[in-house]
């Protein structure tokens, strides 16, 4: 897995994934650079999808940012699919907010 890359002021310009598990149903990743807000907004788009049968997960290490996230799927839905979904769920609530925060500011 490459390093995730930062700005000169510590932002993360890119995140990395490493697959740590793939097969019909299931689907574990580790994603370096990635933190809590990330991986909770995810997991909620991911429990929203009926085809998700469990989805979650952890920091092994609280000082390393390197947490790895689970999906399991029900049924032919791959798991892979289903994240993408979710990323796209994400992607457009960040969307629908950006819209929203420049509406209150018109009005500020």
């Amino acid at each position: 897995m490459e390093k995730a890359q930062f700005s000169p002021n510590g932002r993360i310009l890119r995140l990395k994934a490493k697959i740590l598990k793939k097969n019909a149903n299931e689907l574990k990743i580790e994603v370096e650079g990635a933190g809590h807000t990330l991986c909770n907004l995810l997991q909620r788009r991911l429990v929203e999808d009926e085809a998700t049968d469990l989805a979650g997960y952890d920091v092994p290490h609280p000082l390393a940012s390197n947490p790895v996230i689970y999906v399991r799927t029900k049924g032919d839905e791959k798991p892979e699919t289903v994240l993408k979904r979710a990323v796209g769920k994400a992607r457009e609530m960040n969307k629908e907010f950006g819209k929203a925060f420049e509406r209150a500011l018109k009005k500020a």
